[in-house]
């Protein structure tokens, strides 16, 4: 695909288990020089929406909140595959839903040494002093389930993940880090998951911050009432779906979308980091 700043972006912050009061949270804009334009929201409640997502029609350019690869020393160990195709295929076998996933992480973390069990890839500590969730967690924050049903989905859906695997060109898929951007605007300050003052302060200062291009080189340009529902999102749900879409908006003006020449495969890469 030819990059352009006026290809349709999209930014989006994912959960492992969509549903009406926890949707997956879809941003859509364009690029145009330096401003980053938010052309609108969504909210897809189920997988079989999140899947017409994919199917659309190209061109566009999407920045996915989960990892698209795991560790590779784990991924080594369990003889999982060489490329994202093939460990989707494995564990699918191995496999029959997320829970036997779990299973299978907590079985092989069983047998290593405390404090060597959750392995991060190399992208995850790539930006000093802001680390993402290991891909093996499935609890807690379950970045893991969100790896086992997001990744498998992409491969389904035959896009392209530049340096990851070929497929439709017209239809690209970078992962993307909402909290990494965050971090860069606000700090440790949290934004997310609870109504509070400071929280909603917090989300208020990302916006200004991100009006005021202090994050990625662009200025986001959005409607007064979109604005709004940036900030009145307690879950920060919204709002990290626009982070993703400034992660693609970045990744579109640059060259092999701005990743590393040599990241691994198998691992995958968080763009911008």
């Amino acid at each position: 695909m030819k990059l352009d700043a006026a290809l349709p972006l999209v930014g989006v912050d994912f959960t492992s288990a969509p549903g009406r009061r926890k949707p997956i949270t879809v941003a859509r804009g364009r690029r145009a020089g330096a401003w980053l334009q938010l052309e609108g929201l969504e909210a897809h409640a189920s997988f079989s929406d999140f899947e017409a997502l994919l199917a659309e029609p190209g061109p566009w350019l999407g920045a996915f909140d989960f990892p698209f690869g795991l560790p590779r020393e784990f991924v080594d160990a369990l003889q999982l595959g060489g490329d994202i195709d093939a460990i989707v295929a494995t564990l699918r076998h191995r496999c029959r839903n997320r829970m036997a996933f779990r299973a299978l992480v907590d079985s092989w973390c069983d047998a290593r040494p405390a404090g060597a069990r959750l392995l991060h890839r190399r992208t995850d500590r790539a930006r000093p002093g802001v680390g993402s969730t290991s891909p093996m967690q499935t609890r807690f924050v379950p970045v893991g389930f969100m790896f086992f049903e997001g990744a498998s989905r992409l491969v389904d859906a035959g896009v392209q993940i530049p340096g990851m695997r070929q497929g439709d060109a017209e239809r690209v898929a970078v992962e993307a880090y909402p909290g990494m951007v965050a971090r860069a605007l606000i700090a440790r300050r949290s934004y997310k998951n609870k109504s509070s003052i400071d929280r909603r302060l917090a989300r208020q200062d990302i916006v200004a911050a991100l009006e005021q291009g202090r994050a990625l080189d662009m200025r986001l340009a959005l409607p007064v009432a979109l604005r709004e529902r940036l900030i009145d999102d307690a879950s920060g749900d919204v709002l990290d779906a626009v982070l993703c879409l400034m992660q693609a908006a970045w990744a579109a003006v640059r060259p092999g979308y701005g990743l590393p020449h040599d990241f691994d495969p198998v691992e995958g890469w968080i763009v911008s980091a």
